[in-house]
């Protein structure tokens, strides 16, 4: 079952989704960290990692 969101800062659901949605956009390798205090998204955070290829080895 999933929870409605609830308002953040006077944000509606809708702008938290995509602020989400945002986050995980072009995203290969890393993380989205969605912190909620007292029932409220307060803190969405992106985690990037970017992997290098040794010389002479294509993508």
């Amino acid at each position: 079952m999933t929870a409605p969101l609830r308002h953040l800062e006077g944000q509606d659901e809708a702008s938290i989704l995509r602020e989400i949605q945002s986050a995980l956009s072009g995203l290969k390798f890393g993380s989205v960290e969605i912190t909620v205090h007292n029932g409220q998204i307060v803190q969405i955070e992106r985690k990037e990692k970017f992997r290098l290829q040794p010389n002479g080895k294509n993508a």
